[in-house]
């Protein structure tokens, strides 16, 4: 009993511990996750396991361990946003991988990642050939920034010097079958409303629609568990009619 007390009062000293670190330590931490924050992430992880599970060693030995790792951690952060050559050298830096359509092949093996991954980056940049691109660059936290060529580029408002209304973010209604009064009154809603709009989708419960929101216009978007679609394409290398 008295091991398990010991064990409950090191978790929730390691929780609050880590969770204080992290908030002091900023959001770069979970928004760009490069190979440095990666590390730090892990060896956290570890000595704030071992603080809430090692009844054998003294609890201040590992949490000390905790918070001078912490202070290392922020004193190197610092450190890195006053000098540009620290912070390349412990974060790293962006590497050029296409240039003029063509693949720096030397370029991309520094970097470690293969023409698969490569091709995975593009098509999240909403390109599928490398011909497509002027330049793309491997960022230190592993996101690639592109640069389409002109022709590739899409048309904007800017180009036609055509004056847009503001667009704000459409409402969510529906998740996972759940309707979200609280957005519905926002809209000026209610139930009924919604039911009636989604009849126009043929949904006549609520509970049948995974997801579901509406725009300033009043226009909504409503996906079903059941989207019964025909002749789904399968993408995967084992299918045989690819």
């Amino acid at each position: 009993m008295k091991i398990l007390i010991e064990i409950i009062i090191q978790t929730f000293l390691a929780f609050f511990t880590i969770l204080f670190i992290t908030r002091l330590l900023g959001r770069q931490q979970i928004s760009q996750l490069t190979l440095y924050e990666y590390v730090n992430g892990i060896t956290f992880g570890s000595i704030a396991a071992t603080l809430a599970t090692d009844t054998e060693a003294h609890t201040y030995q590992h949490f000390i361990g905790l918070v001078l790792f912490g202070v290392l951690t922020a004193s190197i952060s610092y450190i890195s946003l006053k000098n540009r050559g620290f912070r390349k050298l412990v974060q790293g830096e962006p590497v050029l991988v296409i240039e003029n359509g063509k693949i720096l092949e030397n370029n991309l093996k520094r970097t470690r990642y293969s023409i698969d991954e490569l091709n995975e980056l593009l098509r999240q940049k909403d390109c599928f050939s490398p011909l497509e691109v002027d330049y793309a660059l491997l960022e230190a936290n592993g996101d690639l920034s592109v640069i389409k060529r002109n022709d590739k580029r899409n048309v904007t408002v800017g180009d036609l010097s055509l004056v847009s209304k503001p667009e704000d973010i459409p409402t969510e209604l529906i998740i996972g079958g759940q309707i979200i009064y609280e957005n519905l009154r926002e809209r000026n809603l209610n139930g009924k409303d919604l039911i009636e709009k989604l009849k126009a989708f043929g949904v006549k419960k609520v509970d049948e629609v995974m997801y579901a929101t509406i725009d300033q216009n009043g226009n909504m978007y409503v996906d079903k568990y059941k989207d019964n679609i025909k002749n789904q394409i399968d993408i995967s290398e084992n299918n045989k009619n690819v």
